[in-house]
Protein backbone atom coordinates (compact mmCIF):
# COMPACT_ATOMS: atom_id res chain seq x y z
CA UNK A 1 0.00 0.00 0.00
CA UNK A 2 1.32 3.42 -0.92
CA UNK A 3 -0.40 6.77 -0.68
CA UNK A 4 0.98 10.27 -0.82
CA UNK A 5 -0.64 13.64 -0.47
CA UNK A 6 -0.15 15.25 -3.91
CA UNK A 7 0.65 18.58 -2.25
CA UNK A 8 3.93 17.36 -0.72
CA UNK A 9 7.24 18.58 -2.07
CA UNK A 10 10.93 18.42 -1.23
CA UNK A 11 12.85 21.66 -0.63
CA UNK A 12 15.88 23.00 1.22
CA UNK A 13 15.33 22.90 4.98
CA UNK A 14 16.49 25.44 7.55
CA UNK A 15 17.15 22.46 9.84
CA UNK A 16 19.27 20.14 7.72
CA UNK A 17 19.68 19.48 4.01
CA UNK A 18 16.33 18.79 2.44
CA UNK A 19 12.93 18.33 4.01
CA UNK A 20 9.32 17.56 3.19
CA UNK A 21 6.90 20.50 2.91
CA UNK A 22 3.21 20.90 2.08
CA UNK A 23 1.92 23.20 -0.66
CA UNK A 24 -1.57 23.24 0.90
CA UNK A 25 -2.58 23.08 4.55
CA UNK A 26 -2.90 19.67 6.18
CA UNK A 27 -5.46 19.13 8.94
CA UNK A 28 -4.73 17.51 12.29
CA UNK A 29 -5.21 13.75 12.07
CA UNK A 30 -4.91 13.69 8.27
CA UNK A 31 -2.79 10.97 6.69
CA UNK A 32 0.15 12.67 5.02
CA UNK A 33 1.78 9.68 3.37
CA UNK A 34 1.86 5.89 3.53
CA UNK A 35 5.29 4.72 2.43
CA UNK A 36 6.25 1.21 1.35
CA UNK A 37 9.23 -0.25 3.20
CA UNK A 38 11.90 -2.55 1.78
CA UNK A 39 12.80 -5.05 4.50
CA UNK A 40 16.39 -6.23 4.87
CA UNK A 41 17.92 -8.67 7.34
CA UNK A 42 19.42 -7.12 10.47
CA UNK A 43 22.81 -8.50 9.34
CA UNK A 44 22.81 -5.97 6.47
CA UNK A 45 22.91 -3.12 8.99
CA UNK A 46 26.69 -3.26 9.28
CA UNK A 47 26.99 -2.75 5.52
CA UNK A 48 24.38 0.02 5.32
CA UNK A 49 26.11 1.93 8.11
CA UNK A 50 29.13 2.28 5.78
CA UNK A 51 27.03 4.03 3.13
CA UNK A 52 24.98 7.20 2.77
CA UNK A 53 21.93 5.14 3.75
CA UNK A 54 23.24 5.21 7.34
CA UNK A 55 21.08 8.26 8.16
CA UNK A 56 18.01 6.94 6.37
CA UNK A 57 17.23 3.40 7.48
CA UNK A 58 14.80 2.36 10.22
CA UNK A 59 15.03 -0.49 12.72
CA UNK A 60 12.10 -2.70 11.74
CA UNK A 61 9.95 -5.61 12.90
CA UNK A 62 7.94 -6.64 15.93
CA UNK A 63 11.18 -7.54 17.73
CA UNK A 64 13.46 -5.06 15.89
CA UNK A 65 14.79 -8.05 13.97
CA UNK A 66 15.15 -6.31 10.60
CA UNK A 67 15.98 -3.00 9.04
CA UNK A 68 13.81 -1.05 6.63
CA UNK A 69 14.48 1.32 3.79
CA UNK A 70 11.46 3.61 3.58
CA UNK A 71 10.45 4.67 0.08
CA UNK A 72 8.41 7.68 -1.01
CA UNK A 73 9.37 10.78 0.98
CA UNK A 74 9.53 8.71 4.18
CA UNK A 75 13.27 8.96 4.76
CA UNK A 76 13.37 12.71 4.08
CA UNK A 77 11.22 14.00 6.94
CA UNK A 78 13.44 15.93 9.36
CA UNK A 79 13.52 15.56 13.15
CA UNK A 80 12.07 17.88 15.76
CA UNK A 81 11.52 17.45 19.50
CA UNK A 82 8.33 19.46 18.85
CA UNK A 83 6.97 17.68 15.76
CA UNK A 84 3.87 18.49 13.74
CA UNK A 85 3.58 14.92 12.40
CA UNK A 86 4.10 11.37 13.60
CA UNK A 87 4.95 8.09 11.92
CA UNK A 88 3.48 4.69 12.67
CA UNK A 89 5.03 1.43 11.43
CA UNK A 90 2.63 -1.10 9.94
CA UNK A 91 4.86 -4.17 10.11
CA UNK A 92 2.15 -6.49 8.76
CA UNK A 93 1.94 -4.46 5.54
CA UNK A 94 5.59 -3.36 5.32
CA UNK A 95 4.64 0.31 5.35
CA UNK A 96 5.19 3.45 7.41
CA UNK A 97 2.28 5.84 7.88
CA UNK A 98 2.81 9.57 8.48
CA UNK A 99 -0.04 11.66 9.83
CA UNK A 100 -0.51 15.21 11.14
CA UNK A 101 -0.40 15.75 14.91
CA UNK A 102 -1.72 19.29 14.45
CA UNK A 103 -2.81 21.56 11.63
CA UNK A 104 0.14 22.20 9.32
CA UNK A 105 -0.08 25.45 7.32
CA UNK A 106 0.86 25.56 3.64
CA UNK A 107 4.58 26.05 3.10
CA UNK A 108 5.57 24.62 6.50
CA UNK A 109 8.07 21.81 6.84
CA UNK A 110 6.63 18.53 8.09
CA UNK A 111 8.64 17.29 11.07
CA UNK A 112 8.63 14.07 13.08
CA UNK A 113 10.33 12.99 16.29
CA UNK A 114 12.92 10.37 15.33
CA UNK A 115 12.52 8.73 18.74
CA UNK A 116 9.21 7.34 17.48
CA UNK A 117 7.16 9.06 20.17
CA UNK A 118 6.27 12.73 19.63
CA UNK A 119 6.64 13.42 23.37
CA UNK A 120 10.06 11.76 23.74
CA UNK A 121 12.56 14.60 24.19
CA UNK A 122 15.71 12.44 24.38
CA UNK A 123 18.50 13.65 22.14
CA UNK A 124 18.91 11.74 18.90
CA UNK A 125 22.26 10.43 17.66
CA UNK A 126 23.17 13.43 15.50
CA UNK A 127 22.26 16.27 17.87
CA UNK A 128 25.17 18.22 19.29
CA UNK A 129 25.49 19.16 22.95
Amino acid sequence: MSQRNPNLYIAASDLEGRGVFCAESISEGEIIEICPVLILPKGDQIHIEKTKLYHYYFIWGEQDESIGIVLGFGSLYNHSADPNAEYYPDVAHDSLKFYALKDIPAGEEILVNYNGNPEDRKRVWFEKD
